[in-house]
């Protein structure tokens, strides 16, 4: 069975990215991939965000009925797909798996001080400077809301000067202990991503070749 994937592209959440090429290769393995959009942090602060790639998500289940949903992105769209995947659509199971390529996803990381500078992407995202103890930048950071088993894959580029890798090394420790499937795939190159090589189209399809069938794209529950 044909699955749907929704893409999501990066871009700081405060420029559009439209990742064509990403999304040919993703079409590549089989997927009927739409490419969604979402609020940038000027046009609206977090959660507006995962609102929209939510709604986004319930038109491509409408126009999809029984066919099991995926979701993909690149930087601040990974940091959305995975939000999406580990919260769901209308249920907290009804995304089939999620492929998010270097993922920000820890305003509060210790390694990674610039995120609690005024004009930084977070803070613009929140609308306030990210701190400990904040409801906000509690509800922004995916690790805040593994366990639901979703399957997911983590690509990040080993050189990565934007985002640290140890994003992804961190999120993938939270969703092992939380019982995720979880593939890691740390590889040479920096944030730029590239779907398209050898190593990782063949990581992607091993992913895609193992995950479930279920859940499937249905009414909202």
């Amino acid at each position: 069975m044909r699955r749907a994937l929704i893409w999501l592209h990066g871009g700081a959440w405060m420029q559009r990215d439209a990742g064509e090429r990403s999304r040919g290769i993703l079409a590549a393995h089989g997927l009927d991939v739409h490419p969604a959009t979402y609020r940038l942090s000027h046009e609206a602060t977090w959660p507006a965000q995962l609102d929209d790639v939510r709604e986004a998500a319930r038109k491509v289940r409408a126009d999809h009925p029984g066919v099991p949903l995926l979701v993909a992105g690149t930087s601040a769209g990974a940091h959305l797909a995975l939000h999406l995947a580990l919260r769901g659509v209308d249920a907290p199971d009804d995304v089939a798996g999620v492929i998010a390529w270097a993922p920000p996803l820890d305003p509060l990381a210790a390694d990674w001080p610039e995120c609690r500078d005024p004009g930084s992407p977070w803070a613009r995202l929140l609308g306030h400077v990210p701190a400990p103890g904040d409801q906000a930048t509690a509800d922004v950071t995916p690790a805040n809301h593994v366990g639901n088993g979703v399957p997911v894959l983590l690509l990040h580029g080993r050189e990565d000067d934007v985002v640290p890798a140890t994003q992804t090394l961190d999120l993938s420790n939270a969703l092992l202990a939380s019982g995720h499937p979880v593939t890691t795939y740390l590889t040479a190159g920096g944030h730029d991503d590239d779907l398209g090589r050898e190593d990782v189209r063949q990581v992607v399809a091993s992913f895609l070749a193992a995950s479930p069938a279920e859940p499937l794209i249905g009414p909202p529950r």
